[in-house]
């Protein structure tokens, strides 16, 4: 999508951190932008700043865990700016622990979020974007998180490597049609995630401040800036661009797990419970 100018963008989480840069860089290139977030106050903050810049924006309250809740967002999209071209499914939260002792509560809410969140996400706006005469683009932000399995994270891990996995899927399904695909997999940037449980409903456990010892806050102000994120994701929107990384220096990370695929397709090719064994040669699709 070359030409952004005059195009609409809908942004979860859009009232702060990356979601709030998107919204920047999208209204600074030209682009009508509605901002979504569960919370009201900064999200009307966020339209205050942009609109007295001069730029096009509206915000709307949603809860990406709720499909009707994003219906009524996509439904707000159009009867405000006429159509929809650009989704950006970004609004997450974090959630620690290992796989097997997590509480159900976060586990629920973690996958509710950064899962359901992106398919609420995808089934209230893509059939806009598909019905209408003008090209379009959908992000949706996993993580490195959603590349390489990090220690101590089981439950935010899983939700990212669906998402990643679901948007390569998207992009395949839909790529001979005029509508780009991207996955965002950012490393450490300056948002505020560490804070998500200020957010969590009560069918979660309820709202808490954040733990005193957890220092994951402390590592993230020490991140990329979202404004930068935010560009970044404009250009690769720009760039058809599908895979979209903020830490170049990362990189041996994927290597190393591509190696150790690599690694695992050879030692299945020489062992002795393979051998001689019938093979299909492909796969579905």
């Amino acid at each position: 999508m070359k030409d952004v100018k005059g195009k609409v963008a809908f942004i979860t989480g859009g009232a702060s951190g990356m979601g709030l840069g998107m919204a920047r860089s999208f209204a600074a290139a030209g682009m009508k932008v509605m901002i979504g977030d569960i919370e009201v106050e900064p999200a009307e903050k966020a339209v205050d700043e942009l609109k007295s810049k001069g730029l096009d924006v509206a915000c709307v309250q949603v809860d990406v865990t709720s499909m009707e809740s994003m219906q009524a967002a996509a439904d707000k999209t159009i009867e405000t700016f006429g159509k929809v071209n650009v989704l950006s499914n970004n609004a997450g939260i974090a959630v620690g622990g290992k796989s097997e002792n997590c509480s159900m509560r976060n586990w629920n809410w973690v996958v509710d979020v950064n899962l359901w969140g992106v398919v609420h996400g995808l089934q209230a706006f893509v059939p806009l974007i598909l019905s209408q005469d003008e090209s379009g683009h959908v992000i949706s932000t996993a993580s490195m998180a959603g590349m390489v399995g990090l220690r101590g994270a089981g439950p935010y891990n899983a939700t990212k490597f669906a998402v990643a996995g679901m948007m390569e899927t998207f992009a395949a399904d839909h790529r001979k049609r005029n509508i780009g695909a991207s996955v965002l997999c950012p490393g450490i940037v300056a948002t505020n995630i560490g804070h998500s449980a200020r957010n969590r409903g009560e069918e979660y456990g309820g709202a808490v401040e954040p733990n005193a010892k957890d220092r994951t806050a402390d590592m993230l102000a020490q991140g990329l800036h979202p404004d930068i994120v935010g560009d970044l994701v404009l250009e690769a929107v720009q760039e058809d661009q599908f895979y979209i990384f903020t830490d170049p220096s990362l990189k041996h990370l994927i290597e190393t797990r591509c190696e150790r695929i690599s690694a695992a397709y050879d030692w299945a090719a020489s062992c002795k419970s393979l051998a001689g064994a019938k093979q299909a040669g492909g796969l579905p699709g």
